[in-house]
């Protein structure tokens, strides 16, 4: 048995990306993470540009190496989104300032289309339900729990109080 040596294909990312563009639907989905990308790239360039690696910042930060694996990978994310003081230590630890800025949008009053398709409309507020138990019965509980700490007698639910079941391992 012969075991031929890997070779690996050099991927073109430009050429691959403009491939890419010609799909229907690839370039809203693609412009809509603008902002992620960019994030990403500006953390990753700096660590970069510091000559560390993600255990050397997380050394500087504080934490473990994979919360900073986790900080590059979801910078930008939406769902999972750093604070501002975690992106300050950030900087901190790869020798940076932090500047946050707000750009005004290539196309005035055009809302990003990743947000507004997400956008969901607004709901009613919810009305706050009245107590569920009436006063008279709060205060009878009230009086009979007082009673029973007086007498010292023990509540029927403290008396038979059941073991924990145990599960058979398999």
């Amino acid at each position: 048995m012969t075991l031929d040596r890997y070779q690996p294909v050099p991927l073109d990312l430009d050429a691959t990306r403009a491939r890419w563009m010609k799909r229907k639907g690839f370039r809203v989905a693609y412009d809509a993470l603008a902002d992620e990308f960019a994030t990403l790239n500006e953390l990753l360039g700096a660590r970069k540009a510091a000559g560390m690696t993600q255990a050397d910042v997380a050394e500087h930060m504080g934490i473990a190496q994979a919360s900073v694996a986790r900080l590059e990978v979801n910078a930008g994310s939406r769902k999972h989104a750093p604070s501002v003081a975690t992106l300050r230590r950030y900087a901190d630890a790869v020798g940076c300032d932090l500047h946050i800025s707000l750009a005004a949008r290539t196309r005035p009053g055009a809302a990003s289309p990743a947000r507004s398709a997400k956008r969901k409309p607004a709901r009613p507020a919810k009305k706050r339900k009245a107590a569920t138990k009436p006063a008279a019965k709060r205060t009878m509980k009230a009086m009979r729990s007082a009673t029973a700490k007086k007498s010292g007698s023990a509540t029927k639910r403290t008396a038979t109080k059941r073991p924990a079941k145990r599960r058979a391992r398999a």
